[in-house]
């Protein structure tokens, strides 16, 4: 997916993020906020793609963790299943951060007002975390498959456990669990990522990932049992999965913008 279409996604979920915000919004202070300095990222000189078979390319760059980093990302995986996969996608060049090679934009305006905002990309099977309208963190996600799709618009961080059960099935240890929909028992959380939405609803993440949202996002403030005081980091799911069309990142090969 471009990344124009993406930002026109992010562009109408903040307007309707905005409406709902006022809920919980502190009085702001008026005092200007000290501006962050800008992240330094490594551009590559050119992003294309090509065909590589799995195995190969991992018996030549095994050692490289930058590289493997962008080609599991690519692929929408982790390294388990990467080295069981045939064919993959691959950059050209390599050179470049790992942002480049995803399609979230480095910089939203819209969003310099957020402190703190994070986004799931149902179609391109990515996330991305924000604060105030700059490219934080980003990385590949599986989320839900089509029995059991995950729910999207705008939802918000609730409460985290290192560890925790799924309700699905009590064998399944989830780590790095962040609840986002209480009552449907929706999480990011840590679990295999075989390159496809595949979940029973939650948003899974390379452990690593995982760790970093759980540390990086804010969950909710309660006052008794029920009553939420003031609501964790916004979270919004967006779009739509085509489950009988190839891999919509295939489509980097032809058309790598």
């Amino acid at each position: 997916m471009k990344k124009s279409l993406i930002l026109l996604s992010m562009i109408v979920m903040v307007l309707i993020f905005s409406c709902k915000r006022n809920e919980n919004v502190e009085k702001k202070n008026e005092n200007v906020k000290t501006k962050k300095a800008p992240i330094k990222r490594q551009e590559p000189k050119s992003v294309t793609y090509q065909i590589e078979n799995a195995k190969e390319w991992l018996s030549l760059n095994i050692k490289d963790s930058k590289k493997l980093r962008i080609a599991i990302a690519v692929n929408r995986t982790d390294k388990e299943n990467f080295a069981q996969m045939d064919s993959v996608i691959m950059p050209v060049d390599m050179t470049g951060d790992m942002e480049y090679y995803l399609p979230f934009p480095l910089t939203v305006p819209y969003l310099k007002d957020i402190d703190k905002i994070i986004y799931f990309s149902y179609p391109t099977q990515t996330f991305a975390t924000y604060e105030n309208g700059e490219l934080i963190y980003t990385g590949p996600t599986n989320m839900g498959r089509k029995k059991d799709p995950t729910p999207t618009g705008l939802f918000y961080a609730n409460w985290k456990a290192e560890e925790s059960v799924s309700t699905f099935n009590d064998e399944w240890d989830l780590r790095w669990n962040f609840n986002v929909e209480n009552l449907l028992g929706v999480a990011w959380h840590q679990y295999s990522l075989p390159g496809y939405p595949a979940s029973h609803s939650c948003m899974r993440l390379q452990e690593k990932d995982a760790r970093y949202l759980y540390d990086w996002a804010d969950q909710w403030v309660l006052t008794g049992k029920d009553k939420v005081l003031v609501k964790g980091t916004p979270v919004i799911i967006f779009g739509s999965y085509d489950f009988d069309a190839p891999k919509p990142w295939l489509q980097l090969i032809e058309n790598p913008k």
